[in-house]
């Protein structure tokens, strides 16, 4: 228990509204824990956006700052460490176990709401399966038990009855159904995230088979693709542009292995003893980089594909890996990259009912056609005279500039500062169009900056 700390970190978010600030900041408490080879593991999201992290050990009175070494979004894992020798001194580092069993007793130890002290609360393991990682918005293996998680819990370790950690504890089921339900990262994504940071000195994320898969349970259906009754597998509906499938699966082959393990016409494979779980949980298990043998039938006949796995390319990025939000502003409009983060600033936590229903057909359906395609909107028209009659443009896409379509932000921005027609002509999302002088749009954008004490028309990351 001794291995058990109490995070406190400063986070200073960015602000996707107002892109060329940031929010004010904050400071929140949670737990984490000290591991082999002078490292500390907590949870990505209590340390997302930080300026500063400190820890303090049980029963010492001093908070020693931390360098945060990676932050693994996806599987909401951090991973710190301190300089300073003293914070070391008498500590045994916690050892991981295996993935545990129903039924096993776990003991969750942590720094929750409710005092100050360290806590313990304990219950047993309720289920394992592939979870929805808030966070991350991705889904890994993850395990539920039903002792409490409370705020400030997070990062902190479950150990099983033998005193070795199985996992970490990050997120609880809040709902007016459903009763202490808990969830913990397990040890096989613990140990797939320092694996990673140890081969290639940062996090590189957990790889993807860039498809969509449609179930094979219906019986005409398997035969009209000309499955045999023995043959069994997931029918693949969309194959992302962007991921290096694309060369060599196509819709409606049939996948019937991934490395090996046959895969359910319910797209689950066998797992444990008696167990079954998504075939997802055998591609994340995987390294990016690494290449995996993918059998499929296509047009009755069997192919083998040795496919290279990569990290997911979404149109709408789910997150900004801590870098400050893009943006560049002319004539008073601000154009924006859509992302989650982004969409969630603008329409709040419920932006999946909120937001204008074409950037969530894109956020929701559409793939990526190139590795740096963007979604362009303008965000808002901050308003002067020379933009009369256009006030009321908000979040629309922007598809072409001068005839010419936008891929992203950098290739508008280009587009823009060298035009020499006479005109600016964008065309947006519902066949509205923004027409203004060239020579006047440019002049009058300095005075609009300096009107709403904007330091640059546009992001660091965008100036030439």
């Amino acid at each position: 228990m001794d291995a058990v700390v109490k995070v406190f970190c400063v986070h200073t978010e960015p602000n996707f509204s107002l892109p060329w600030q940031r929010k004010r900041q904050y400071s929140s408490s949670s737990s984490g824990f000290i591991i082999g080879g002078r490292r500390v593991l907590t949870n990505a999201h209590s340390v997302e956006h930080y300026t500063q992290v400190k820890l303090k050990k049980r029963g010492s009175d001093t908070k020693y700052l931390a360098t945060v070494l990676a932050i693994g979004t996806e599987c909401d894992i951090a991973l710190l460490t301190v300089s300073d020798d003293e914070f070391w001194e008498g500590v045994s580092p916690v050892e991981f176990g295996t993935l545990p069993a129903l039924q096993d007793a776990v003991t969750v130890v942590g720094y929750p709401i409710g005092g100050d002290t360290i806590s313990v609360t304990s219950g047993v393991v309720s289920r394992i399966e592939i979870l929805s990682y808030v966070h991350g918005s991705t889904e890994l293996l993850g395990l539920q038990i039903d002792a409490a998680i409370n705020s400030g819990n997070s990062g902190g370790p479950a150990f099983n009855d033998r005193g070795t950690c199985v996992g970490i504890a990050f997120q609880s089921l809040k709902h007016e159904d459903a009763e202490n339900i808990g969830y913990v990262i397990p040890t096989p994504v613990i140990t797939h995230f320092i694996e990673d940071y140890k081969k290639s000195g940062e996090y590189t994320g957990f790889p993807i088979l860039g498809i969509e898969w449609q179930k094979m349970e219906n019986p005409d259906l398997r035969k009209a693709m000309g499955m045999k009754p023995d043959q069994k597998g997931v029918r693949v509906r969309r194959v992302e542009p962007t991921a290096f499938e694309s060369g060599c699966l196509k819709p409606s082959d049939i996948i019937l292995s991934f490395d090996g393990v046959d895969i359910a016409n319910d797209g689950t494979v066998p797992f444990r003893h008696g167990e079954r779980i998504g075939f997802s949980y055998l591609v994340s298990q995987k390294y990016t980089g690494e290449k995996a043998l993918v059998r499929v039938l296509r047009d009755s006949k069997v192919h083998e594909f040795k496919i290279r796995l990569a990290t997911h390319k979404r149109l709408v990025a789910a997150h900004v890996k801590g870098r400050p939000p893009s943006y560049y502003i002319v004539a008073g409009f601000v154009f924006a990259a859509v992302s989650v983060p982004y969409l969630r600033s603008e329409y709040g936590k419920d932006y999946e009912f909120d937001a204008p229903v074409k950037l969530l057909v894109k956020h929701l359906h559409s793939m990526a056609e190139s590795p740096d395609e963007q979604l362009v909107v303008v965000s808002q028209v901050l308003v002067a005279d020379i933009n009369i009659g256009y006030e009321e443009i908000v979040n629309t896409q922007v598809l072409a500039f001068n005839g010419q379509p936008v891929k992203n932000l950098k290739n508008l921005v280009s587009m823009v500062e060298n035009c020499e027609d006479e005109f600016l002509k964008f065309e947006l999302e519902y066949d509205l169009i923004v027409v203004l002088e060239t020579k006047t749009a440019k002049a009058a954008t300095q005075d609009i900056l300096t009107t709403h004490c904007i330091p640059s028309a546009m992001s660091d990351d965008l100036k030439p």
